[in-house]
């Protein structure tokens, strides 16, 4: 065969995207653990509590059902979408219409990434929250959008400053992401500022995705609403939710997305044509969450909250300032002199073996901050007070 060469050229729309800044982070905790260190991580997301068994039972069920092993309906069961609705109704007081207002997410992070195909042309503008997921980004970038970056900052407690958005550039938005109970940061937003982004949305004819998956994740009597609560918001907004944090499913890959006709159907055209729903046996297993799975969100907040605690008071005996969260099983925490977000995550490995999250990873304005996931059982966190002693700042 004759050897030839070929030059695998890769899209204008990945070169666009930010480089990957957590991957010295990683080669350094590759090289810990394989020098023998016992690395606690504290920078992954991910949900260290198993699934509760009534969810897996009803899974198990389904699964031997062979009705359930034919392709899915694109935008879920109609017993499912009852469900979401159902919840939807005792959790927020809001009506939606199963059939028509609310469509199945193969998790929320797909709807992220596909929901910019079905409402933006090129050109148009997404805003886009920074520090933010950074999926928001990406995916406006893959359909050809333009970002526009909204600075969360703690002076306004990180919520975007709607006003210092320029004219032109909400004359050109379409798309709006905001994200409360909010990742990275874990602040909250109240009804005010949702009223506020629908009149906003209202005015400049703008979409609003609200990315609610830590909705149900917060302590000390705090419920956080839905953008749903706000006058008006049915026309002109979509809200994402996840059992990936809710009921400790992430591997699942199941959620829901609820919103005025109009957008959920259009957003269901994108996904007939990219995916082909959630396996029929994982919505069953989603109707028994979302119907009997008060018990596990009840729980699960006291475990963070007990979590959260441990972390403050350690943090603050070495010298952090820490500001006490209401919600999510993260802490933003803001980096002493001296030290940027990298070097100071640098800093926590090579001296307590601890892995924390840059917050320059989450975008321009992360930067001065790293996050910590509360995603270690308390023994671990205990570990890691004890090894804060250690840091050398």
């Amino acid at each position: 065969m004759i050897k030839r060469d070929f030059e695998v050229r890769l899209s204008n729309r990945l070169d666009a995207l930010p480089p990957y800044l957590f991957a010295e982070l990683d080669r350094l905790k590759a090289q810990a653990i394989s020098e023998g260190k016992d690395v606690i991580d504290l920078g992954i997301g991910d949900p260290d509590t198993p699934t509760p068994s009534h969810i897996i039972e009803a899974l198990k069920k389904a699964a031997e059902n062979p009705e359930n092993h034919r392709y899915p309906s694109y935008v879920g069961m109609l017993k499912y979408r009852e469900a979401c609705a159902r919840w939807i109704k005792k959790r927020f007081g809001v009506d939606f219409d199963p059939e028509n207002e609310v469509i199945s997410l193969i998790g929320a992070k797909e709807a992220v990434a596909n929901l910019p195909f079905a409402f933006i042309n090129p050109g148009d503008i997404v805003l886009i929250p920074n520090p933010g997921y950074p999926v928001y980004f990406s995916s406006t970038i893959f359909s050809g959008g333009e970002p526009y970056i909204m600075p969360l900052k703690e002076e306004n407690n990180f919520l975007p400053d709607f006003d210092s958005i320029p004219e032109d550039a909400l004359n050109k938005a379409k798309l709006m992401f905001i994200n409360y109970p909010n990742n990275p940061t874990s602040v909250t937003a109240d009804i005010d500022f949702y009223n506020n982004a629908v009149e906003i949305a209202y005015k400049y004819n703008i979409i609003i995705c609200h990315d609610a998956a830590y909705s149900e994740m917060s302590f000390d009597g705090y419920k956080a609403p839905s953008i749903f609560n706000a006058d008006g918001a049915k026309d002109v907004a979509i809200e994402l939710h996840s059992m990936s944090k809710t009921y400790n499913m992430t591997g699942w890959r199941i959620g829901f997305a609820i919103g005025g006709e109009k957008i959920i159907k259009g957003f269901s055209k994108i996904k007939t044509n990219i995916d082909s729903g959630v396996f029929q046996a994982i919505q069953y297993a989603g109707i028994e969450a979302l119907d009997n799975g008060e018990a596990d969100i009840e729980r699960m907040s006291n475990i963070y909250s007990e979590r959260r605690k441990i972390m403050e008071d350690g943090l603050r005996a070495v010298g952090f300032d820490i500001v006490p969260t209401k919600a999510t099983f993260y802490m933003w925490v803001k980096c002493p002199k001296g030290y940027d977000s990298k070097s100071l995550s640098t800093k926590f490995l090579e001296d307590t073996a601890i892995v924390v999250t840059p917050g320059i990873g989450f975008g321009k304005y992360g930067e001065g901050y790293f996050r910590i996931a509360l995603t270690s059982d308390k023994e671990r966190l205990q570990e890691a007070c004890r090894r804060l002693k250690n840091l050398k700042l």
